[in-house]
């Protein structure tokens, strides 16, 4: 009976753990989807089934932001370290400043509205992160700052349709006030990418 017992705790233990493992090998943003996803599901089971589609509507975007901007503060750093052109230099260092303050507003906008953020960037991000991190020199200003005026054609995108469309106030307020940093972002981004092209 004894040998029964430790095998069937053996066998709950071996599975308790394979469970853990495959949540580890979501990425931080999917886990952070599924909570807001489990929050609006409780809103709706209380029948409140708009404030459940603002949830997860706004909550979507707050995930997309909060990764977004982990990425860019990461890749400033980076550039910052590894990037030759001075003006590729500065711009990095604004991303550091601008982003990680915006971040830091997101966390609290998402604490106040009881929003799950994730803790790392998602999958696709951390690939443009890993791909820069295997370059040097002119070739790495070059694929940043590429990457820099995509990736803020992107954000200006999401902004302005949660500044138009965002069904909670201060989740709508939050994109309008970042939109003209991003779009100083991208500008200066183009002008330098310009500017490399030409020299």
């Amino acid at each position: 009976m004894k040998k029964l017992s430790l095998y069937l705790l053996l066998v709950f233990a071996a599975w308790n753990f394979q469970a853990c493992d495959t949540k580890k090998s979501e990425d931080s943003t999917e886990q952070a989807e599924e909570a807001n996803e489990q929050k609006a599901d409780a809103l709706e089971d209380a029948n409140r089934d708009q404030a459940a589609d603002a949830l997860e509507d706004d909550s979507e975007f707050a995930v997309k932001a909060a990764s977004g901007g982990m990425m860019e503060v990461e890749l400033g750093t980076l550039a910052q370290q590894k990037a030759q052109n001075a003006r590729v230099k500065e711009f990095a260092r604004m991303m550091v400043d601008d982003h990680t303050k915006a971040n830091n507003e997101l966390k609290a906008l998402a604490a106040q509205k009881n929003m799950t953020l994730p803790t790392t960037m998602g999958n696709d991000h951390q690939k443009h992160v890993d791909d820069l991190r295997s370059k040097s020199g002119a070739d790495f200003d070059r694929a940043y700052m590429d990457l820099m005026v995509e990736d803020h054609d992107e954000d200006i995108e999401l902004f302005e349709k949660m500044s138009n469309n965002a069904k909670d106030a201060d989740v709508k307020a939050f994109a309008a006030k970042t939109l003209p940093t991003l779009r100083k972002h991208h500008e200066s981004a183009k002008s330098i990418k310009d500017g490399m092209k030409n020299s």
